[in-house]
């Protein structure tokens, strides 16, 4: 059976994003304009547009369509704008972020996800984006960024991620504990960020983001 991937496309905006409140015409285009299935492995493209969290391997999956779209309404990037991202992922998201922003910079802790995804990404002519393998939890810069995104959930915000934030940044993190998660926009500096509570979820954590073991007697 052959997919049209364009109509399958078309649905998921107006049938999945869309109705979740996604209304920035800049995000509804770019999502309905960029190809999900070529950052799907072959195994599941004609679930690409499903409302899924598919599987990517090594026990980490793609958001669903319609919390990527709040993700990136959320963080309004303009066309000026420096993006940093934790957790390339597929790269599909990576590839979003880039039609929306000037640069997207890139942390992917997976070597072969990495690989896969600056592939991908290249095949698309995204000049404008690189991914670094590295351990968000590790890494460290002098850079500041207009807005960071965070792909994977974290049980308690990292201070770091704050102070990567240039003046008047957003912060985009699902945090908390499963299985009822916050999707939260936060601004400001890393002693008094101003946050916004968005909608709940429950996504896998971020590698290195998962709660604290507890110890009960």
């Amino acid at each position: 059976m052959t997919i049209d991937y364009a109509q399958a496309r078309e649905n998921m905006v107006e049938q999945q994003v869309r109705p979740w409140e996604v209304l920035d015409p800049r995000v509804l285009s770019v999502i309905g304009s960029t190809p999900r299935e070529a950052f799907v492995d072959e195994a599941h493209r004609e679930l690409a547009y499903a409302d899924l969290s598919l599987p990517i391997g090594h026990g980490q999956f793609m958001m669903k369509p319609v919390i990527e779209g709040r993700t990136l309404q959320a963080l309004g990037i303009q066309l000026n704008e420096r993006v940093l991202e934790i957790g390339t992922g597929s790269g599909y998201l990576t590839a979003c972020l880039a039609q929306l922003g000037q640069s997207v910079h890139s942390l992917e802790i997976d070597p072969t996800f990495a690989d896969a995804a600056r592939t991908r990404l290249a095949a698309r002519g995204l000049g404008n984006t690189s991914v670094e393998t590295a351990d968000a939890m590790a890494w460290q810069t002098d850079a500041r960024f207009d807005a960071v995104c965070v792909t994977g959930a974290v049980a308690e915000i990292p201070s770091r991620f704050l102070e990567w934030l240039a003046p008047n940044g957003r912060l985009f993190v699902i945090h908390g504990q499963s299985p009822v998660m916050e999707a939260a926009l936060l601004r400001g500096n890393v002693n008094a960020p101003q946050a916004d509570s968005l909608f709940e979820t429950d996504i896998p954590y971020l590698v290195g983001g998962e709660p604290a073991p507890r110890f009960v007697l």
